[in-house]
């Protein structure tokens, strides 16, 4: 299966799909919060990393995929997982990404701009993010 950016799919969610990512991802970010609050930092952080959207995002995909088979009169369960397991293979690539974001913020940051410090983790993450999907897609 190609790895591709199709945003004509945009229009095939609906709008209470959209609200349950947003609201799942903002009561994970509200309870990493509370937990911060309550234990400081460091292990308000290590929740922080919940894959928040990630879950809906991947039964989401599963579902319209497995849909638009069924459509043609086809079985889509097998092409639903497939398009579920390569959403996780970008969201694995783009984690690697986050942690080089997360140790360059987490070194520079006390002693550097904030906005230098998060510019830079940034372009790293996205540098880092796109060199793994090209070194998998040459594998």
């Amino acid at each position: 299966m190609q790895i591709k950016v199709d945003l004509s799919v945009l229009g095939q969610t609906k709008w209470y799909e959209y609200a349950i990512r947003f609201l799942f991802g903002g009561i994970i970010t509200g309870v990493a919060g509370l937990i911060a609050q309550r234990f400081g930092p460091g292990i308000g952080g290590l929740f922080l990393a919940f894959p928040a959207i990630f879950p809906a995002s991947a039964t989401l995909i599963e579902k319209h995929e497995r849909q638009k088979k069924e459509k043609e009169g086809l079985q889509g369960t097998q092409r639903g997982r497939e398009a579920a397991s390569i959403d996780a293979a970008g969201s694995a690539m783009g984690s690697i990404g986050l942690s080089v974001f997360a140790l360059l913020v987490w070194q520079f940051l006390p002693r550097h701009s904030t906005w230098i410090v998060l510019t830079a983790a940034t372009a790293a993450w996205l540098s880092v993010s796109v060199l793994i999907w090209h070194i998998r897609k040459q594998a």
